[in-house]
């Protein structure tokens, strides 16, 4: 077993190297002046499993064409297999044609992976999970539910802990996690009047003098999570804490999260938002690098990865 690391989060790769006791292959990675991607394996790889670690993060098509380019140079590289490992895997969130005549963006970046030659996924919280259905190769799909809940055990030890889907879609992720913290759901009902921008109107359940857990698997502008808080404020929330796996958090959303009334956004290392979130003392990380590891060791040995989660 082989582990080759793209730019996007290489923090996040030597994590996993180092918990699988293992060096990142050596290669020569770079830009030319152009803009142009250049991959170079620096050590003999023949016949061996290679696990490609890239998030598709901003800039994403950058860091997407890397991710092929790195998967073509292996397979020419004559390895036995390679497994792509998208921690974060962009354009997820263009899964289905919204409005008439648009491209379905996930199934064909899912096309590109697969033409590619790589042999396997391994992603986390991908945003539909119906995304599988797009690769005609296997893919494992990762939670970080578990990984939540032992938070919330350890740092937050209270009896009147409310689960909140932030959107209707997210309602069996909070029920998951209201399962492992033993915690009722509530529901905030959201409309988007417009790409990009999202209106709360109404939450469904119970919050009042409640602490209140909104489980996601995306913050992006952060406008969705900061109107939520609001609604839940108003009907008598006590605090609220987010969870989130993937923290894109474009533009200012690092500075509008800080300025909120959120309590806490508790965020992974999907993506490296080191430099973002540096100094946001509302801002914590957990990493999932061991999660991964465990996942990455047990594909390779071919043991069952859905047993992490149970």
């Amino acid at each position: 077993m082989k582990l080759l690391s793209g730019t996007a989060n290489q923090n996040l790769s030597n994590k996993i190297a180092k918990t699988l006791k293992l060096k990142l292959v050596n290669s020569n990675i770079r830009r030319f002046a152009d803009g142009e991607i250049y991959v170079e394996i620096n050590e003999n790889i023949r016949g061996n499993s290679v696990f490609v670690i890239q998030s598709t993060a901003t800039p994403a098509n950058d860091n997407l064409m890397e991710l092929l380019i790195c998967i073509d140079a292996l397979r020419r590289s004559s390895v036995k297999n390679i497994t792509a490992v998208i921690p974060y895997f962009g354009y997820a969130r263009q899964d289905r044609k919204v409005v008439s005549r648009t491209a379905i963006s996930a199934k064909l970046v899912s096309n590109l992976i697969t033409n590619s030659g790589a042999n396997r996924i391994l992603t986390v919280d991908l945003h539909a999970g119906q995304i599988q259905g797009f690769f005609d190769i296997p893919v494992d799909n990762l939670f970080t539910t578990p990984i939540f809940a032992r938070h919330i055990k350890k740092n937050i030890k209270k009896n009147n802990l409310i689960c909140v889907a932030p959107d209707v879609g997210g309602v069996e992720r909070a029920r998951s996690l209201g399962r492992r913290i033993n915690a009722e759901i509530a529901i905030v009902d959201k409309r988007r009047p417009a790409p990009g921008k999202s209106q709360v109107m109404n939450v469904v359940g119970n919050v009042n003098n409640k602490i209140c857990i909104i489980v996601d698997d995306i913050i992006d502008s952060g406008g969705t999570i900061v109107n939520a808080v609001k609604a839940l404020k108003n009907k008598g929330a006590k605090d609220v804490y987010i969870y989130v796996t993937h923290a894109v958090l474009s533009g200012n959303a690092a500075e509008k999260i800080n300025k909120s009334s959120i309590k806490k956004l508790i965020v992974t290392d999907t993506i490296d938002n080191s430099a973002k979130i540096k100094k946001r003392s509302k801002i914590v990380t957990l990493s999932i690098s061991n999660l991964m590891a465990e996942a990455i060791k047990r594909i390779s040995n071919s043991t069952s990865v859905s047993d992490l989660f149970k």
